[in-house]
């Protein structure tokens, strides 16, 4: 067993009691030097702590001196196999580890079970959020934006969700920089398991978090709660495409709560679906963004002693291409094509326009879109 399963398996027995919630947890953990010491408290020290009132303090009491529930015991041990088979570590506030920004919102999770690697770096962190049904444009500029920030030295934090989460992970990862995802179940139940490659690649250089149980399944529920730790861990949000109504939204909605920055990409004017960002921009909750030194420049203040003072890197050189890649090249643009129009334009059969195609996504000079279309990156 790891090292951290002491602390961790008297937290989660705590977290067992009738009435002890995030709140009173976090406010037990606060009060007490060591979390044996709840166990051994009376009514009227428990009582002192804020938000215990004399009901909860008597089911504490009642918990430990009439002993352990067998439920509680089998949950933690359950919890403790799983960190061991899914080689998870367990942090709270008070460690090293703990996301710093987090400690500071009004309601940090009280305990969060992580794969990879939490450092001092990611203090530097921002928040990359959107649709899961972004456009070939919101797609074009999350990867543009997470590969810049990443490269600077920013960790990109967002959702892994399917759409613009998943874009902003994938080019952070490219970039060589670092990202955390934070998840709306347990840890040992990705979702959605389509990315369990991407979360196993973020793990290696980042961290992929929940505060939520293993077996907590992925449900609707979870995902606003999810929402605040990734604006929580992060200095600012950047919201690139999203609905009036999406989960983006309360992203930013929290990021404003807990006084951080919001940033939002403009949607083109007819993109009725894609309108949030437009209404935060309007509605003076977001600055309109339009460039990664834009997000820079507003947080350079909280980034000295962060990240080495380094310029934005150049504009990505196009590798040399063959005369018929080139050819087929020259007939993409920021719109998405269909195989069959390129080919169309380019005077090639379907099969070696496939070819060429993939052999520009390899340079990385297109980018592969679900239909079998293809669009400039």
């Amino acid at each position: 067993m790891h090292d951290d399963h002491a602390a961790a398996r008297s937290i989660l027995l705590l977290s067992c009691i009738p009435g002890i919630g995030p709140a009173r947890l976090r406010a037990l953990l606060e009060f007490f030097d060591d979390t044996s010491d709840v166990a051994r408290a009376g009514p009227r020290d428990l009582i002192r702590v804020p938000g215990i009132e004399q009901k909860t303090a008597m089911a504490i009491v009642t918990f430990f001196r009439n002993g352990v529930p067998g439920e509680a015991h089998r949950f933690v041990e359950d919890q403790l196999k799983s960190m061991d088979l899914h080689g998870i570590r367990f942090t709270t506030p008070g460690e090293a580890d703990y996301p710093q920004h987090l400690r500071k919102i009004y309601d940090p999770p009280p305990f969060l079970f992580y794969q990879g690697c939490l450092i001092a770096q990611d203090a530097a962190a921002v928040a990359v959020v959107g649709t899961r049904s972004p456009s070939a444009y919101g797609t074009r500029i999350a990867d543009r934006f997470a590969t810049a920030l990443a490269a600077r030295g920013i960790t990109i934090v967002s959702g892994l969700a399917r759409g613009i989460d998943t874009v902003a992970h994938s080019a952070a990862l490219r970039a060589g920089g670092r990202t955390i995802a934070v998840i709306g179940s347990g840890l040992d139940v990705l979702y959605p398991a389509e990315n369990n490659t991407l979360a196993a690649r973020i793990k290696a250089h980042g961290a992929v978090i929940s505060e939520f149980p293993m077996g907590t399944k992925p449900d609707a529920m979870n995902f606003p709660q999810r929402n605040r730790v990734v604006s929580g861990m992060s200095l600012g949000t950047l919201v690139v495409e999203t609905g009036i109504e999406g989960g983006a939204m309360i992203t930013a909605r929290n990021a404003l709560d807990q006084n951080r920055e919001v940033f939002a990409i403009p949607s083109p004017i007819d993109a009725t679906t894609h309108s949030g960002t437009n209404r935060l921009v309007r509605e003076g909750q977001a600055l309109l963004t339009e460039t990664p030194e834009d997000i820079l420049a507003e947080l350079l203040p909280h980034l000295h002693g962060l990240i080495p003072d380094l310029p934005l890197p150049p504009p990505r050189e196009t590798p040399p291409l063959s005369l018929f890649e080139e050819r087929v090249a020259g007939v993409i643009g920021n719109e998405p094509s269909h195989i069959d129009a390129i080919s169309e334009r380019t005077s090639l059969s379907s099969a070696e326009t496939l070819v060429h195609l993939l052999a520009l996504e390899c340079k990385g000079v297109v980018r592969q879109l679900p239909g079998k279309h293809f669009v400039r990156t």
